[in-house]
């Protein structure tokens, strides 16, 4: 017989929903080839992350 699946409640910002992994493509100021910057970052700085 199989098992109930219980959902928890997540709540607040303490789950990782509330941060966003980001990845862009930068330009290697050594080589010239291209390199990902991936970091994780809270969703309300998405935006100024792409911006610098």
């Amino acid at each position: 017989m199989a098992k109930k699946v219980v959902a928890t409640l997540q709540t607040g910002k303490n789950d990782g929903r509330s941060y966003t992994k980001v990845i862009k493509m930068v330009k290697s100021p050594k080589t010239g080839a291209y390199i990902f910057d991936e970091k994780m970052v809270p969703n309300d700085d998405v935006k100024d992350f792409f911006k610098n």
